[in-house]
């Protein structure tokens, strides 16, 4: 099953049902007026719009085309966004990048911060920014959307609180990030408002790809048209979502609609740094790590974070090349 939430002068959006091709779609508001409704009452309401999916692949319903540029993140607002740092490669590439070393513990006990999640950012609109000085990049990133999970859950039974699965671009502020590290109390002003793919899809609708609490698909990314990152989302990743979501979970409860990221996707080498795409490696989903593996290997970084004007997009594809989650595709706007 597909969701989406389409823009309509709300907060929240409309709620509607998507087919899989992500050609049309079917309201589905006398069910629930918006996605965190459902969120609330999954047991009661998902089987109802698991009907309206099924009408909507006969064409039994009425239809509307589904056009990815008239959708809100699936949640416009969420009441927890929670990322981690999953791919504990790309975590040791871009401390590196600051001088800091990388803790043993940081292989065993994920990494997590608390997001905004008052506003998210919609999957076709602008990325404004007042300053290209601050360093603006892109995270591509894969994300859960949990029902209500209780502290102290295991692993194995956080799997089950799984509702939806998302693609985010974790907008990040790479210019602010050190000094507001060093102030050693964590991200705020670095991390803007993230977007979310125009699609949240249920993890049977994944087939295969969905397995061990992972996505094992190829995260493309692209940067102005070109490709630039196709990192598989399945590999090299340290924690998977059970892992994760305990671990948040850990010393309080989650409410249903809580967003736990994967953090950026990123693949290894031959137990080293990965290659851009042009040298044959999977690339990067994120311009820092780019940045550090230059730096690594060549003394400075050569890849300038993005300018007012660039245009990013993260897209996931199925074995036969068919969107999943539909794109993510914004431009870098002077605010």
């Amino acid at each position: 099953m597909k969701l989406a939430s389409l823009k309509d002068g709300s907060r929240d959006g409309r709620l509607v049902v998507v087919n899989d091709r992500l050609t049309y779609c079917t309201d589905a508001t006398h069910i629930a007026p918006t996605l965190q409704a459902v969120l609330d009452d999954w047991e009661h309401l998902a089987p109802k719009l698991e009907l309206l999916a099924e009408s909507l692949s006969h064409e039994a319903v009425p239809t509307l085309r589904f056009h990815e540029h008239d959708a809100l993140s699936p949640l416009p607002r969420a009441y927890q966004w929670a990322d981690g740092s999953a791919y504990v490669n790309h975590v040791e590439l871009v401390r590196k990048a600051r001088g800091a070393k990388m803790p043993e513990s940081f292989w065993t006990d994920p990494l997590m911060y608390q997001g905004g999640s008052d506003t998210f950012i919609g999957p076709r609109d602008p990325i404004t920014m007042a300053d290209e000085a601050w360093g603006i990049d892109m995270e591509g990133e894969i994300a859960v959307v949990t029902g209500d999970v209780p502290a102290g859950i295991s692993p194995e039974d956080a799997l089950d609180k799984i509702r939806l699965v998302l693609l985010v671009n974790d907008v990040s502020l790479r210019g602010l990030i050190p000094g507001e590290l060093a102030k050693g109390f964590g991200f705020f002003q670095s991390k803007p408002s993230s977007a979310f793919s125009p699609v949240a899809v249920t993890p049977d609708a994944l087939g295969e790809a969905w397995r061990d609490g992972k996505l094992h698909l190829p995260l493309h990314v692209d940067l102005n048209g070109a490709p630039f990152g196709r990192a598989n989302a399945g590999i090299d990743m340290t924690f998977d979502f059970g892992r994760l979501i305990a671990h948040a979970a850990r010393t309080r409860t989650l409410s249903a609609g809580t967003i736990v990221g994967s953090g950026t996707v990123s693949n290894k080498l031959n137990d080293g740094p990965g290659k851009p795409l042009r040298e044959g490696g999977a690339g990067y989903s994120c311009i820092a790590e780019q940045r550090v593996v230059e730096t690594l290997l060549q003394g400075e970084a050569k890849t300038p974070f993005l300018r007012f004007g660039d245009t990013v997009r993260i897209e996931m594809l199925d074995d036969d090349g068919h969107s999943i989650f539909g794109a993510i595709e914004q431009r870098v706007e002077k605010a």
